[in-house]
């Protein structure tokens, strides 16, 4: 069985998106299932492909990551939210609803490796 993490990007900026695709795709063992720009379109992803991680922006195009956080189920994947709105009360809120980790994208985005990182041998050590 592979190890891999299973991604989801939902980020309505293709440039940021794009950025995350490619800083994602240099590490081994993930692999980027789709990308979605708005509330629906990633609640539609998550239940069409096994996803392990979804990476949230709250601002979508159409909706919010809020939104997307509340349609999960109970069997959901980990969410790391990424945003420019890293608000305590924002924070508060994502993690009430789910969010595992909560990242500024000014501040954290060259944290994000390191959480998958974290994760991925998690999900190892869980498979083994």
């Amino acid at each position: 069985m592979s190890t891999a993490l299973r991604v989801l990007l939902v980020e309505d900026s293709p440039l940021l998106a794009e950025r995350l695709r490619e800083a994602l795709g240099q590490m081994p063992d993930v692999e980027i299932i789709a990308t979605a720009d708005t509330e629906q379109s990633a609640v539609d992803a998550i239940g069409k492909f096994a996803i392990d991680v979804v990476i949230l922006d709250l601002q979508l195009k159409e909706g919010t990551g809020f939104g997307v956080l509340q349609k999960l189920g109970s069997a959901r994947p980990t969410v790391i939210v990424l945003t420019n709105y890293a608000l305590p009360a924002y924070q508060k809120r994502a993690r009430e609803l789910g969010a595992e980790h909560f990242l500024d994208k000014s501040r954290d985005y060259e944290r994000l490796p390191t959480v998958i990182e974290s994760l991925q041998h998690r999900r190892a050590e869980r498979l083994s």
